[in-house]
């Protein structure tokens, strides 16, 4: 099936210069992206939503972002000063899954993520990961291929929607993956999303990600999968808690597996059935695939059910509206988007 290929967009230089490229880039599809129903928040949230009424929320995000991520903030204020954005607008794309909250709610799924290093790989790490969103967020995939001045590093991104940062690798080595749990109170802090991006901007390898990712002040609940030539580790937080898992293997889905969280974890019965579903089947084909899989091999086993989730009809429900593949020890980002079981491999790499 033809697939367009992705926006990508190129972009070195200080903080500031990295925003204003990717807006100006993205300025058309951003204004459209908010003028519907402020972001699409108005289609999943059960009241209004205006700019204005969001604004005070807004606010509190970006001090504790300008507080803990200064490079961030002023990426930020690029990205709207390059697409013609106000700033609160620009700030709003970084933040509307911490608007969003959680809602105990029914659900079909969310994201599936594995990682394999050290013995398990043979030399090929890999972390892949499908993406579960609701929204109908696949028309708004957009890959970053950024060199952040002073750093010496490069990063290739997957973003949706303005976002700065999704999941991607860097040019160290390290790739980072994410999932949704759900607990503790969210509040005012750095997003999860800005976090995975902060730690390919700075670190070289999964200790060194590890060591900032404990000195962020997270705004919510997550699961970060993180991997290097050496180490697959996930690491679940939880309102300021951080519990890891170090294995030449790891699997994630949608709940706690740390048992020091699990009895604080608030996913609704519906989503856990499909969380627990994802895991075992995930873990199943694992067993089965060679430690030098191809990344179409790894596609195989994201693109069937249950961890690829099908689009129901109803823009509320999450589906998988992407499928990633990273091998961060040769820079190189295989993307599906949309439904993987539908369409082909597009394929970015840093070298």
């Amino acid at each position: 099936m033809p697939t367009h290929p992705l926006p990508r967009v190129r972009a070195a230089g200080d903080p500031a210069a990295l925003g204003r490229a990717h807006g100006r880039e993205r300025a058309p599809a951003l204004k459209a992206f908010l003028d519907d129903a402020v972001g699409r928040l108005g289609h999943l949230l059960p009241g209004p939503v205006t700019l204005t009424g969001l604004a005070p929320t807004i606010a509190a995000y970006r001090t504790a972002i300008e507080d803990a991520l200064p490079d961030l903030a002023a990426e930020t204020e690029g990205l709207a000063e390059g697409a013609g954005l106000s700033p609160t607008e620009a700030y709003l794309l970084q933040l509307r899954r911490e608007i969003l909250g959680y809602r105990k709610v029914p659900t079909l799924g969310d994201c599936t993520t594995y990682a394999r290093s050290g013995s398990a790989a043979r030399g090929l790490p890999v972390l892949a990961q499908t993406v579960d969103l609701n929204g109908n967020l696949d028309d708004q995939i957009t890959v970053l291929d950024l060199a952040p001045s002073g750093t010496g590093r490069r990063s290739l991104l997957l973003s949706f929607g303005g976002l700065l940062g999704y999941l991607g690798l860097n040019s160290s080595g390290l790739a980072v993956g994410i999932n949704l749990v759900l607990g503790g109170t969210w509040q005012p802090g750095v997003p999860p999303y800005l976090a995975v991006r902060h730690l390919l901007d700075r670190a070289d390898t999964v200790d060194e990600a590890l060591a900032l990712l404990r000195a962020l002040p997270l705004a919510s609940s997550r699961c970060l999968t993180l991997c290097d030539p050496e180490r697959a580790v996930w690491a679940e937080h939880l309102q300021g808690d951080w519990r890891f898992h170090d294995a030449p293997e790891t699997t994630h889905t949608n709940h706690f597996l740390h048992p020091d969280l699990a009895a604080r974890d608030e996913i609704n019965v519906f989503a856990r059935r499909s969380s627990e579903k994802r895991l075992r089947a995930c873990r199943t084909r694992l067993a089965t695939l060679p430690a030098d899989a191809s990344a179409e091999d790894h596609f195989e086993v994201l693109s069937q059910a249950p961890l690829c989730v099908a689009d129901n009809g109803d823009i509320r429900r999450e589906r998988t509206v992407a499928a990633a593949v990273m091998f961060p020890s040769r820079g190189e980002l295989h993307l599906r988007p949309g439904d993987p079981s539908r369409h082909p491999t597009q394929v970015f790499a840093l070298r």
